[in-house]
């Protein structure tokens, strides 16, 4: 990957790539469920959210920019130790490579969900898919995802994402004016926090859906590419990411509140049961007009294929890292690692399963494993090679508050799984 030379100022960077990435399908049916099972009150957990994922990705940053070196080089680099080592680099391995392989599969499920929802009345694609059995949207948007990661240079894949970061913004936040949210239930879901029936693992799949631990090892990466060590000052560096940080990040945040705010006024208090986002999306035309109908779908595909294209490219920069190969778009390693997680992706979408249970299994299983991948960062950031710019005790009790969370999260998580609470 060629390192960018220009350093002038931009209103975005790379923590859109993280927008990006965590405004996948999962975000979308995460936060739908949300909506439409408990209304506003879940919106506290998404702000907390969005506050944690700052937090980290800060870390993430700062630790791109003053090593020049991704996350899982500096991993491979501090942990010397061989009985930690290995063990921890393998743990990050299965949990960023083969969770993103689970990932891809809901990624381009959602993505042709939404494409499905836009284009029903292709025949073409329907009369093909019928008589194939094959979810052949799932196979043009896995080519396409591919496609853009074989041909396209780091600066165009950034630029790409930018594009449909904004594009979800329009169609998410323009889905939710259509719907006109209770602005007052909204308000008080905020800043009120609390936990209904049955909602707890609601709440872990939003933390999950939002703080995604590969988008670490993505923005650490793209951070010391965007802003490389010679011929900038760090601290200035820092800055700019920190800028970047603070407008990219909430904006996500927004985008998720818009979903579970369309999604509370279709459903909440309803009779209707939703079982998938097409069905939102449908439901919507008879209450808010054709208008909200086509911009849920929008979304979701753009939502779809940002995230097939993020989830492959962290799960390269993580393994590429970790084995000491070039972060380059073009090399073997990294090549065939976003490769692989393209064809499970595409593979799990073709199978039928349904494409929430995928989502939703993705996300549960990321907000368990994502303290292993917090505490992984802390570590990094209290090395001594980060000198001056090592975590100051406010960062640490931020970050270690974070971790807190996580943890408590992923117990219950888990106790609620195997039916010990």
């Amino acid at each position: 990957m060629s390192t960018v030379a220009t350093h002038k100022k931009t209103l975005f960077g790379p923590a859109t790539l993280v927008t990006a990435a965590f405004i996948g399908p999962g975000t979308v049916i995460t936060a739908s469920l949300a909506g439409a099972n408990y209304g506003y009150a879940l919106v506290w957990a998404l702000l907390f959210s969005v506050f944690a994922t700052m937090v980290l990705q800060e870390m993430a940053a700062r630790l791109g920019i003053v090593t020049g070196r991704g996350l899982g080089e500096n991993l491979r680099e501090l942990v010397q130790q061989p009985l930690l080592r290995w063990p921890l680099l393998l743990l990050v391995v299965v949990a960023i490579v083969v969770g993103n392989a689970a990932y891809q599969g809901g990624n381009i499920s959602g993505a042709a969900l939404g494409a499905e929802a836009l284009f029903a009345d292709n025949s073409v694609i329907y009369t093909w898919g019928i008589a194939t059995g094959v979810n052949l949207w799932a196979l043009l948007l896995g080519a396409l995802a591919a496609l853009i990661l074989w041909f396209g240079q780091y600066k165009l894949i950034e630029r790409s994402l930018i594009i449909l970061v904004l594009l979800m913004s329009l169609a998410f936040i323009g889905t939710m004016v259509l719907t006109q949210p209770n602005l007052l239930a909204l308000l008080q879901g905020a800043l009120w926090p609390t936990m209904p029936d049955g909602a707890v693992l609601t709440v872990v799949a939003l933390v999950g859906t939002t703080v995604v631990p590969y988008s670490l090892f993505l923005h650490a990466a793209a951070a010391a590419q965007k802003w490389p060590r010679h011929g900038i000052d760090t601290n200035e560096a820092l800055h700019a990411a920190r800028q970047d940080i603070a407008i990219a990040i909430p904006l996500g945040g927004l985008i998720s509140i818009a979903i579970v705010s369309t999604a509370a006024s279709a459903f909440f208090g309803s009779k209707l049961q939703l079982d998938n986002v097409a069905q939102l999306a449908q439901a919507l035309t008879p209450l808010f007009g054709s208008a909200a109908t086509w911009c849920l779908a929008l979304g979701l595909m753009a939502a779809g294929l940002s995230s097939a294209i993020t989830a492959p490219l962290a799960a390269a920069y993580a393994l590429a890292g970790i084995l000491g190969k070039p972060l380059n778009l073009k090399q073997p390693v990294f090549r065939l690692t976003w490769l692989f997680i393209i064809i499970c992706g595409v593979v799990l979408s073709s199978l039928g399963i349904k494409p929430v249970s995928i989502i939703w299994f993705a996300q549960v299983a990321n907000g368990i494993l994502l303290p292993i991948i917090c505490l992984c960062l802390l570590l990094a950031m209290n090395h001594a090679v980060l000198g001056q710019y090592k975590n100051n005790r406010k960062q640490n009790i931020l970050g270690l508050l974070v971790l807190l969370v996580s943890l408590l999260l992923s117990w219950r998580s888990l106790a609620l799984a195997f039916a010990l609470l």
